[in-house]
């Protein structure tokens, strides 16, 4: 039986399709990462799957339970980590994992236990008796993540699990992963960065307009590209169109100073000799040209036709910004700065009206929702928000 089993699901909202019938299977012990461009379906299929959004049609299962019918039993079964850091911030750090224990019914001690283990492996010990309110964003993040493992989910779902970390922490969290998956637990990602979709996940489904249009391993999408590219990067960003059209049709962009030209294979030198006199017929000034294989931008560009940013190419920022709500808050935080969204999850999912006045956030699931977990999930699949 597989983890996860999706068959046509639909849904709208107003006169937006975020979801034009998904097909999708995700077995048992998988690691599925979820890309696509801004207002994709990503997170509105995310919010289907953990019974926070019903769907208009199709039929949805997890691990073997009906979305709709058996949401409660669901709940019991699943884990989720939303967009934004769902921490109290009047509580300390070891107070917030300790407060989760006890709503997933962990006896207190077996809560101040797993608090104090979480509290190492996210290396907050020495914040861990400070308020919420004084941790950098990043630092929310891993708090957040931490309280997401306080009990082991048979099916984790992570929504955009790093924003706003650093790259070292951001590895921890990629390790943490791989140890969850090493001990049973299947794990759905959505992702921003295509770095992060091609080390972690064993599969990448690209969806796009509500529609899964290219499945398989990260070689699998980009053999699909072609082979190998010619990689250059120009020293002017204004100078990109002149180079496009210096390089005729193979050539695309990959940000604002990237441009990749495809080869044929057996004659990539002779190609990159090629690109290297079109751009100096062309009296172009390049800071790097060479040979090499394509990444998961190449994949962005061919499957979607939308290049990420040059802050996603880096790995360090998000080129799909309206993916997230800006101005949903609670406590002090600015925006941004990971605070916990004040949604209830119900009430979004039974009148999406407001998400159909912003299609963009609808489209993109108006993830507020997705983002607090005190919504989902405890030992009883009860509602706690």
């Amino acid at each position: 039986m597989p983890a996860v089993s999706v068959e046509g699901v639909k849904k709208s909202f107003g006169s937006t399709q975020a979801l034009a019938g998904v097909d999708l299977e995700v077995a048992r012990g998988e690691i599925v990462g979820l890309l696509g461009p801004n207002g994709a379906g990503k997170t509105t299929l995310v919010r289907v799957l953990a019974t926070l959004l019903p769907p208009d049609g199709g039929r949805a299962e997890v691990l073997g339970l009906d979305v709709v019918r058996q949401a409660a039993q669901v709940r019991q079964r699943i884990g989720l980590t939303g967009q934004q850091a769902a921490v109290d911030e009047i509580l300390t750090g070891r107070e917030n994992l300790r407060l989760f224990g006890e709503l997933f019914h962990l006896s207190v001690a077996d809560a101040r236990r797993r608090a104090d283990e979480l509290l190492e492996r996210f290396d907050l010990v020495e914040a861990a008796d400070r308020t919420a309110r004084t941790y950098s964003g990043g630092m929310r993040r891993r708090l957040d993540l931490a309280s997401s493992l306080l009990v082991r989910p048979e099916l984790l779902f992570l929504d955009e699990p790093t924003t706003g970390l650093d790259p070292r922490s951001r590895n921890s969290i990629w390790e943490v992963t791989r140890e969850l998956v090493d001990e049973g637990t299947t794990l759905l990602l959505t992702t921003q960065y295509l770095e992060e979709a091609d080390q972690l996940a064993d599969r990448i489904v690209v969806i796009d307009h509500g529609r899964i249009i290219a499945e398989g391993t990260g070689d699998d999408l980009k053999e699909q590209v072609g082979g190998q590219v010619v990689e250059v990067l120009l020293a002017n960003p204004d100078e990109r169109r002149t180079a496009l059209a210096a390089l005729g049709d193979h050539a695309h962009p990959v940000g604002e100073v990237r441009v990749h030209v495809g080869i044929d294979g057996e004659h990539a030198l002779q190609r990159v000799a090629q690109v290297a006199a079109a751009l100096d017929e062309a009296g172009l000034t390049v800071r790097d040209l060479g040979l090499r294989r394509p990444t998961l931008d190449d994949v962005f560009l061919q499957l979607t036709g939308n290049p990420p940013s040059d802050a996603e190419v880096a790995g360090n920022g998000h080129a799909h910004s309206g993916d997230r709500p800006a101005d949903v808050h609670v406590g002090d935080g600015p925006a941004g700065d990971g605070a916990a969204p004040a949604v209830d999850p119900t009430a979004a999912a039974g009148d999406p009206t407001a998400a159909a006045d912003d299609p963009t956030a609808a489209a993109s699931g108006d993830t507020a929702a997705a983002g607090d977990r005190r919504a989902h999930i405890n030992a009883r699949g009860e509602d706690h928000s």
